[in-house]
């Protein structure tokens, strides 16, 4: 290496050994140094360096010595391409004035052989300046993979900020859809019509859609947390704890039970618990599902009621027909005794009222059969006080001793529109519940009048303007909640006891108020009673009809031919025979309707046939049938016990007379009669 010294005019004294001691410390200490360090004068040119000048900067030796021109080392560089291309010259002039205006410069430099050279040049005032080279090479390519390793990480940061993101948004759309679906879930659990819960191992709701919290009158919020005692009350609990002790155990179980709401009425339920059993094993709750059963229950009443009610209807029949033959056979007897009797004895005063109470007798069975049997409607000119007047023994006898029935009835007639048997039977089922709502006795008054509804008033009960005749039906009783007053016409709903009533009388009267064109309100106060008060349409009176009406003065048939009676009750022909012959008629007898027919074939001379239709074996009008194919032309009268015709009145050439009847109602049904040998 170039022997470094001092330079002779920068000597004003001698140097004493110990200074050119720490001078060549100073310069060993340089050469230390990995960074290249080179001093210039002011001319400018090299005074001293270090060893890392010729390392980092590739001078050759022979350049790099005392005094060399810093100008000398700047064309070099320029020659060997450091300073890139471009004339020499000017790139040695350029440098050349930055160096001499001696201003503090830094610089970096990339050397062909890509060496990066960090270089700072610092003034050293009136003396010359400093100059610093440092290998940055490794620093910059530190920087740069760092900073490439920094994009390839901001790279794939946001690439999983973006994974990230997606994945967020499809997590809060799950989210979403779970939340729209939980919501969903509820609002069906909460719409359909069953009682949907869960409880925990301890009896305790953790779970209760809406209709089983509102079926015990809570909400799905404060019955979470109860007890199943608690919330079921300690009766209805103790009837349903062994069945979730079984469940407890691990078993499916069903059951049903009642229990009371706070305004008295029963409702019932049918529940099956579904055991949770965890796969460590061991129950840890119950799901229950519930069904309101009350309605079935009502209907299983309503249909064992109408069973009865077809039962009743069944043997009244059966028993009407004993009945009218027992009262004709009464009526018939005590007819003939009235005749024969001589009038100044003075029979007639006991005569006459047991022919009354049997005619009335007659009255109330045809009630009761009309009552009992189901009829379409047929609406017509009803003439309401006299239906109400003649209902009032039937209304009597369907309340108890404790109550006194009080009548208010128009003095003149009062026609309305409607079906005469089915008001009949809703009064009779007002009637019947203003007695159950009078279990200690009262009075219950029934009122009938004319009201003429403004068009007001009209379009406020739902009927066009007009006259209308009301109905007002008071009690004395207990009186209707108010809770229960706006359900009193819904099918099955009936605030008596369970089985105590089908809860269908008030709205089958409704459906015919309505159907009739009327409309029914109820008002009532509790501890006093009740009023029902309904319109019917009013109508004109019918016009009189032209036929005849059969009376006791009716002149008796004229005498006429051979009449053969068909009747299987011996009394009952004994009567019948006994007013034929008094009519002048000629009687042959048959008790039943082979012993007729026989009698048909063999006795020419017969020309009326009278038969009772219900007969053992041969019954009347399969007797009528054959007895056509006979005798096409001759006349026949059936006669029968019931109420309405049992099938025989739908044959027009043979009408119908029902028991009993007097002799004046039986000449008036022959007076209607064909005569014999006349097309029928």
């Amino acid at each position: 290496m170039v022997q470094r010294t001092t330079p002779v005019h920068a000597q004003p004294h001698p140097i004493s050994p110990e200074a050119l001691r720490r001078y060549d410390l100073l310069l060993a200490g340089f050469d230390l140094l990995d960074q290249a360090i080179a001093v210039f004068d002011a001319s400018p040119r090299l005074v001293t360096w270090n060893k890392a000048l010729l390392r980092l900067l590739d001078f050759p030796e022979s350049m790099v010595r005392v005094g060399t021109p810093f100008e000398d080392f700047v064309r070099f560089n320029a020659e060997r391409g450091e300073y890139g291309p471009g004339p020499v010259d000017g790139l040695v002039a350029e440098r050349m004035a930055s160096v001499r205006a001696f201003q503090p410069h830094s610089a970096e430099r990339v050397r062909p052989n890509g060496q990066i050279l960090a270089i700072q040049g610092v003034p050293i005032p009136n003396l010359g300046f400093v100059s610093l080279w440092t290998d940055i090479t490794e620093q910059r390519r530190y920087e740069q993979l760092i900073e490439s390793q920094n994009a390839e990480l901001e790279t794939r940061v946001r690439a999983r900020t973006a994974e990230l993101e997606t994945a967020k948004l499809h997590l809060d759309r799950i989210a979403t859809q779970l939340t729209r679906s939980e919501e969903r879930l509820r609002l069906i659990m909460d719409a359909i019509p069953a009682l949907i819960a869960y409880l925990d191992a301890g009896e305790r709701y953790i779970f209760a859609n809406k209709g089983y919290a509102e079926w015990f009158g809570l909400d799905k919020d404060s019955i979470v947390g109860r007890s199943i005692e608690e919330v079921f009350g300690p009766e209805a609990y103790a009837h349903v704890r062994p069945y979730l002790e079984q469940a407890a155990q691990g078993e499916r179980v069903s059951y049903e039970y009642a229990r009371r709401l706070p305004n008295g009425r029963d409702v019932h339920a049918r529940s099956a618990v579904v055991p949770e059993v965890s796969e460590a094993g061991g129950v840890q709750g119950l799901f229950v599902l519930s069904i309101d059963i009350t309605e079935q229950k009502a209907s299983q009443a309503a249909l064992i009621q109408a069973q009865k009610m077809e039962a009743v209807g069944q043997l009244t029949g059966g028993l009407a027909h004993d009945f009218n033959n027992l009262l004709t056979i009464i009526t018939g007897n005590l007819a003939t005794l009235q005749d024969k009797l001589p009038a100044h004895l003075g029979c007639d005063e006991y005569l006459a009222p047991a022919l009354n109470a049997a005619r009335r007798g007659s009255e109330l069975i045809r009630r009761l059969l009309t009552f009992s049997r189901q009829q379409p409607l047929a609406p017509c000119a009803v003439e309401v006080g006299t239906l109400v007047q003649g209902m009032s023994q039937l209304l009597a006898r369907s309340l108890t001793e404790r109550i006194r029935l009080h009548l208010s009835l128009p003095d003149a007639a009062l026609h309305a529109r409607a079906d005469p048997h089915q008001l009949e039977n809703a009064l009779i089922n007002l009637a019947i519940n203003a007695r159950d709502a009078m279990p200690e006795g009262g009075s219950l008054s029934i009122s009938v009048g004319l009201r003429a509804l403004s068009p007001e008033l009209a379009r406020l009960v739902e009927v066009p303007a007009g006259d209308y005749v009301q109905f007002d039906i008071s009690d004395t009783g207990k009186g209707i909640a108010p809770e229960v007053l706006p359900r009193v016409f819904e099918p099955f709903f009936t605030t008596k006891d369970f089985g105590a009533g089908s809860g269908l009388g008030l709205s089958m009267v409704y459906g015919f108020i309505r159907q009739s064109g009327g409309n029914i309100r109820i008002l009532s106060t509790p501890g006093q009673g009740t009023n029902v008060r309904f319109i019917l349409p009013r109508v004109p009176a019918p016009a009189p009809t032209t036929s005849p009406t059969p009376s006791a003065s009716a002149p008796a048939a004229p005498p006429g031919g051979l009449v053969l009676l068909v009747e299987d009750e011996p009394e009952v022909r004994k009567v019948i025979r006994q007013q034929l012959t008094e009519l002048g008629h000629p009687v042959l007898e048959a008790g039943n309707g082979l012993e007729a027919l026989t009698l048909l074939e063999a006795v020419d001379a017969i020309q009326l046939l009278i038969s009772d239709t219900l007969m053992p074996g041969l019954d009347g009008r399969e007797l009528s049938r054959r007895a056509r194919v006979l005798r096409p032309r001759l006349p026949i009268l059936l006669i029968t016990g019931y109420a309405t015709g049992d099938g025989a009145d739908q044959a027009p050439d043979a009408p119908t007379l029902h028991k009993p009847f007097d002799r004046a109602a039986l000449a008036a049904a022959l007076a209607q009669l064909p005569s014999p040998g006349s097309a029928p």
